[in-house]
């Protein structure tokens, strides 16, 4: 990447991706942020391989993908037909393909009870995140508070070894929700991590000794600060995929000799949490301490987040293009979580909740996630293309995944309807959604003006944890609103 300072015209990152809003980020960076990163430590080799490793084994195999199939297939066995009535199986040959269980005084479909638990689980995420997101940033709190969601995790992933039978589908609801909670705290604290890691690479801190001593001009300055930012969000949103097909790999060690047993996803589900055990919790170990500022006097740390996205509102004409992107944002993952989670039930149905099939396809997906990743930095790189034209790039692709489902609605031959749709749906998910993970990232911590993208006792902003709220908590809308059309419905 060194050849990019001998640029002539090289791309103003801040004028392309942010527009107004870097004339004013320009003039907030405060000097006691300044002298915040010089006192904090570079970051070592083992330190970025253990956050990458991290990342590796957080790939959401366990709690985003199989703990949801486990739950659904309980559910689905424990259910019954409502055209043949209470006793019939959902799965005979004969069934009409609907499937309902006894939900609060009466009957609720299988695949509604799902996003129920989907939804109620966002809505949760959206309470701790808005409660104690914000105190991450104080002192010590976050590195442990990390620790503990992933302990939560990988506790609810080992509990799962008890689900065996239809009559604790319950139960599996309920680890299914607390894995599902937990996994995405562990995404939102594990990104909080990512400015102070970046902003404290050798490379990071010897652009800005050559900037501050006007060796380099901003813009160079600017060029060469977002790649090495889309440098470490790529490779570890590489990492996440890497992890992905090397746990569906693992997974084929057990489902292949032991299909007919009838405890082999349970034995899955513990290997698969096992594999994240082993790699996450060098992050722990190597991470170097980067606290943030104390509590300030007359402050809590359940209020403080509360307190904070009020004082982040009020900053709306201050920087008017962050809360565009959160705002837009917030509706784009509300409709890609969503879409996320029908297609999975559809697959879930049209496979009959098979582990090993669901690990064929999620090898296609997590192959060309890999391969994307990369190849859409080394574009980027190549052709010193901007953070903002790759990311709207993911979402044209992103808007066209439930365009294709839509056309269910009028044909059986097309619309998640067939076994080579699901095919497609985890390759083109893997080739655009993988960078949009890095890329969505990478932007936000563009539009996040110097000194902003932690706390500071002079900036009571934290607009990664207004991101990470947008990113992870705001789908408790799509999720609600699709249980109820399919109860009203009865189709997916």
């Amino acid at each position: 990447m060194s050849d990019l300072i001998h640029l002539e015209n090289p791309p103003l990152i801040y004028e392309q991706s942010l527009g107004k809003d870097a004339a004013v980020q320009e003039h907030v960076v405060p000097t006691m942020e300044a002298r915040a990163e010089r006192e904090e430590p570079v970051v070592t080799r083992k330190e970025l391989w253990s956050y990458y490793l991290y990342y590796n084994g957080d790939n959401g195999v366990g709690p985003l993908g199989f703990s949801m199939t486990l739950f659904q297939s309980l559910a689905t066995s424990a259910g019954y037909d409502p055209v043949k009535g209470p006793g019939s199986s959902c799965t005979a040959s004969g069934a009409s393909g609907q499937c309902v269980l006894p939900w609060a005084g009466g009957t609720k479909s299988v695949n509604s009870i799902v996003l129920v638990a989907t939804g109620v689980s966002f809505a949760v995420m959206a309470l701790m995140f808005t409660t104690i997101g914000s105190a991450a940033d104080y002192g010590r709190f976050g590195r442990w508070l990390l620790f503990v969601v992933t302990v939560i995790c990988w506790a609810s992933q080992f509990a799962s070894m008890s689900l065996t039978s239809p009559d604790k589908w319950g139960a599996a609801m309920a680890l299914y929700m607390v894995g599902f909670i937990s996994y995405g705290a562990t995404l939102v604290f594990y990104a909080a991590a990512f400015p102070r890691l970046a902003r404290n690479t050798s490379h990071s801190r010897d652009l800005k000794r050559k900037y501050e001593a006007r060796e380099i001009s901003r813009e160079v300055y600017e060029v060469e600060e977002s790649m090495e930012k889309n440098r470490i969000s790529n490779i570890s949103s590489m990492h996440s995929a890497v992890g992905y097909i090397a746990t569906l790999c693992l997974n084929l060690t057990l489902l292949l000799p032991l299909q007919n047993n009838p405890k082999v996803d349970n034995y899955v589900l513990v290997l698969v949490n096992g594999y994240w055990v082993l790699l996450g919790i060098w992050w722990f170990i190597f991470q170097q301490p980067r606290p943030g500022p104390q509590l300030p006097k007359g402050e809590h740390y359940l209020t403080v987040g509360w307190k904070q996205i009020w004082y982040a509102l009020k900053q709306h004409k201050k920087l008017p293009y962050t809360f565009v992107y959160l705002f837009a944002f917030f509706l784009l993952a509300d409709g890609l979580n969503t879409t996320g989670t029908l297609v999975s039930i559809c697959q879930n149905d049209k496979f009959s909740s098979s582990f090993l099939q669901n690990t064929y396809l999620g090898l296609a997906q997590a192959i060309t996630s890999a391969a994307s990743t990369l190849e859409f930095w080394y574009v980027q790189r190549w052709r010193k293309i901007s953070t903002k034209k790759m990311f709207i790039v993911t979402n044209v692709v992103t808007i066209l995944i439930p365009l294709w489902g839509m056309i269910g609605l009028w044909t059986d031959k097309l619309g998640f309807h067939n076994v080579w749709e699901f095919w497609a749906y985890n390759v083109v998910f893997g080739l655009f959604q993988a960078p949009y993970y890095a890329y969505s990232q990478t932007m936000m911590a563009e539009l996040t003006p110097p000194g902003f993208d932690n706390m500071t006792p002079n900036n009571k902003l934290q607009f990664f944890g207004l991101f990470g709220l947008s990113n992870r908590a705001s789908s408790m809308i799509g999720p609600n609103v699709v249980q109820a059309i399919i109860d009203d419905t009865g189709n997916n």
